[in-house]
């Protein structure tokens, strides 16, 4: 989920640097590429994941 929500923000930041416009000063392509690369950073690090799928129960 955080991946597809990095990916969304390089998009946005894309858009953004290509159109040549900006949403404020503190809403800039910079800051977008900043969340995407801590959405990347977080999504690598195994953050908001289903651990459960993987865990291994002992049968009886």
């Amino acid at each position: 989920m955080l991946a597809i929500l990095a990916a969304v923000l390089f998009g946005l930041a894309l858009l953004m640097e290509l159109a040549g416009f900006g949403l404020g000063s503190v809403v800039t392509t910079g800051t977008l590429t900043t969340a995407g690369l801590l959405c990347v950073a977080l999504h690598l690090a195994g953050v908001a994941t289903d651990r459960s799928r993987f865990s291994r129960r002992r049968r009886r």
